[in-house]
């Protein structure tokens, strides 16, 4: 099927035809007509399948259709809410490829960065918002965002916004919306008890679902390396002495380690960018601009971006540390073997990942093949614990929150009036560890 089957308007078309797409994939062909139709849809599809395009390209050209007809009313008229900051910048640049060729005006509304760019788009009116639940909340507590026009409304990875527990911040912006308004639901992965709260946002939804619920993409090759924990840094510096690993995102648990994963690799002469949610927003989007263009080979990351990166022609995702969670794992391995590309998705395993393992393989129905490093000499002694920095101290690692955003106050991406505790390192060499805290958003 082509995209003119879709009854997409001349503009829309050129613009995806600009972007380079000649076909359109199978959650593109289900949903695109049931939303052109005025259905609301809950849309389910492997991560890298074309999501976005399946909800951006309809309402477009059903907004476009307004401002031609001369009904714009000068407030948003559509909003969509995602998880994370990545993402809805992500979301950006797919809308502002396919809207070239229509006169629409959007705005984006994520924390992290200063509001007040935020607020004047706002105030100088747009058709479409793209935002975080956290941020908008926070312009709709000061009167800046006017959501009484809003006739589509997008939850994208909607399992995962509740599952960070942005539910009562969902709840607060539905409430602000008519109740006259088409609302859609898309995610990689969507839970049975999440349906049942569907009826809370949704009237009679048509329910699009591709492959298997849950299971990664055919497309990506899925290994396993089993590894003592002292060897996993020398582990990946020899896989990444293979040219094929050419793009590479590594996933580790927490934000010290991503940033001393990130060190090893610029010690050894391999170019490498960094992001979690201690990075500042602008520092994030240098390490992501840098990556989409080629200037660092190898990006580290934390759980924060798993669903934010959409980056064509990733060859590996190397899972440094193995992901707390099976859902994580499949929207890690997402980021390559994405729109109908190959990719390799790499676990490295540690005795104590293997009870994990085995319950993520009973999550997505199959099994992943374990593998030994060729070349790679599995004998090396670990280092001695003062070389490790350890000696009898005992330090608290910082664990990666599960919610996106800064640590400071205030960054907009927590769940709104969430707050939460974190622990700082403390140790001393006469004294038990002591605990710290810091109040954070």
């Amino acid at each position: 099927m082509s995209f003119r089957a879709l009854n997409l308007s001349p503009q829309t078309l050129q613009a995806v035809h600009d972007a380079g797409y000649t076909e359109p994939t199978p959650i593109q062909i289900a949903a695109i007509p049931l939303i052109l139709a005025g259905h609301d849809v809950i849309g389910i599809a492997q991560t890298g399948t074309g999501k976005t395009a399946a909800f951006v390209l309809p309402i477009l050209m059903k907004l476009a259709e307004s401002v031609r007809a001369g009904r714009a009313i000068g407030r948003p008229r559509a909003l969509v809410v995602a998880p994370t900051r990545e993402l809805v910048v992500q979301i950006e640049e797919n809308v502002r490829a396919y809207a070239k060729h229509v006169p629409l005006r959007m705005a984006t509304v994520f924390g992290g960065v200063s509001e007040r760019p935020q607020i004047e788009a706002l105030r100088s009116g747009v058709d479409l918002v793209v935002a975080t639940p956290g941020r908008l909340i926070d312009l709709m507590d000061q009167r800046v965002a006017n959501l009484s026009g809003i006739e589509f409304l997008v939850l994208d990875e909607a399992d995962r916004m509740l599952d960070m527990g942005f539910l009562p911040s969902i709840r607060r912006i539905v409430k602000a919306l008519p109740q006259k308004r088409q609302t859609l639901m898309f995610s990689a992965s969507l839970s049975h008890e999440i349906e049942q709260l569907t009826h809370q946002f949704q009237q009679s939804p048509k329910m699009v679902q591709i492959g298997r619920r849950a299971n990664p993409v055919e497309a990506i090759t899925q290994l396993a390396y089993e590894v003592p924990p002292h060897l996993k840094s020398a582990l990946l510096l020899h896989l990444l002495g293979d040219p094929k690993f050419d793009t590479v995102l590594v996933f580790a648990r927490t934000k010290r380690g991503a940033d001393k994963i990130a060190r090893r690799l610029e010690s050894s002469g391999i170019k490498t960018g960094t992001i979690h949610s201690n990075r500042s927003q602008n520092q994030r989007l240098r390490a992501l601009k840098d990556f989409k263009s080629g200037a660092v080979r190898v990006l580290v990351a934390t759980d924060i971006a798993a669903r934010g990166i959409d980056v064509d022609g990733i060859s590996h995702v190397v899972n440094y540390d193995f992901p707390m969670h099976s859902e994580d794992y499949v929207h890690r391995i997402g980021r390559t073997g994405r729109a109908h590309a190959i990719g390799d998705a790499i676990s490295f395993i540690t005795p104590e990942d293997q009870g994990p393992l085995r319950s993520l393989e009973r999550f997505i129905g199959r099994g992943i093949v374990r593998k030994k490093a060729e070349g790679f000499d599995y004998n090396q002694a670990a280092p001695p614990r003062d070389e490790r920095g350890r000696g009898a101290r005992v330090r608290q690692q910082r664990i990666e929150p599960r919610l996106p955003g800064n640590s400071s106050r205030g960054s907009g991406d927590a769940p709104h009036g969430q707050i939460g505790w974190r622990f700082r390192n403390a140790s001393s060499n006469n004294r038990p560890p002591r605990r710290s805290y810091r109040r954070h958003r």
